[in-house]
């Protein structure tokens, strides 16, 4: 298996710029594939690019992914909060063509106080449109499910099916995949088969070639906790086996891992991805 195939990176910092720090923080620890935020992840403001710096992103040969902020909930019942939503994932969209990125990962929101079945298609009337505008060489959408929280659209696996019924399989739509979020939801990622079954039910709910990115993140508290709380690779309840079953599960195949783990120094993401490169380059039964 070489490095191509399942690179592995982290979430960078972009003080600078996302060339001038998130390249210098890569190389500080190993990454072969960055993510990257193009706004404040907890505010609504969305800033201009620097041509500069998303020219040398691009060319800095190191693949990139963007994540969308935090607050964006295509299912909320409030308009402000959709509208917002809609305009926060068209400037990530925007901003993750400019700096050549392969995906723009958001979280599948929550209903709150409306119904499920009003929420999706909510979801289909206002998001299928945001995904006709991407052009064909811009980035895919990603959905990432949720850790199981109250009213969640999306968080065990299968429910990702509802969520692209209604995008009508779009192909510019693909997933993001969290350990911590998957493990918090009730995925047994421990389990004897547990990443190979979890894989699978994915497979079986979106179709081959959906997955794009997984977010391997280590969690500090039990399965089905509905709490995402990230720990460091094998540092938490989830431990070593699972990644070096998920890298070996053949609906990763090129697909890249990025770290989301604690640490503000450089040191913790190092060790993380080094531990991940590990069990990566280890054959199965080693």
């Amino acid at each position: 298996m070489s490095a191509a195939d399942r690179p592995v990176g982290g979430h960078v910092p972009v003080a600078g710029g996302p060339a001038t720090g998130g390249l210098k923080y890569a190389d500080q620890i190993g990454a072969e594939v960055v993510q990257i935020f193009v706004s404040n992840p907890r505010g609504w403001a969305l800033p201009d690019g620097r041509p500069d710096e998303d020219e040398k992103l691009r060319a800095g040969g190191v693949p990139v992914f963007v994540h969308a902020n935090y607050l964006i909930n295509v299912g909320s019942p409030t308009p402000e909060t959709l509208e917002k939503s809609l305009a926060s994932i068209r400037h990530a969209l925007r901003r993750g063509h400019a700096v050549g990125a392969g995906g723009v990962v958001i979280h599948t929101g929550s209903s709150v106080t409306q119904s499920r079945d009003d929420a999706i298609r909510q979801v289909h009337e206002r998001l299928l449109p945001v995904l006709e505008e991407i052009p064909d060489d811009g980035p895919a959408l990603l959905l990432e499910p949720m850790a199981g929280q109250q009213n969640m659209l999306c968080a065990t696996v299968d429910q990702l099916g509802p969520y692209f019924d209604a995008l009508e399989h779009h192909p510019k739509l693909g997933v993001c995949l969290d350990t911590c979020h998957a493990w918090a939801a009730g995925h047994d990622l421990t389990a004897e088969k547990g990443v190979h079954e979890t894989l699978n039910l994915l497979l079986e709910t979106v179709g081959p070639g959906r997955l794009k990115l997984v977010h391997a993140n280590d969690s500090k508290d039990p399965c089905g906790s509905g709490r995402d709380r990230h720990e460091n690779i094998g540092a938490g309840l989830i431990g070593e086996s699972p990644f070096a079953a998920l890298f070996h599960h053949p609906a990763t195949e090129g697909v890249p891992f990025i770290i989301e783990t604690p640490g503000r120094a450089p040191e913790p993401h190092r060790r993380d991805i080094e531990t991940l490169k590990r069990l990566r380059d280890t054959p199965p039964g080693s």
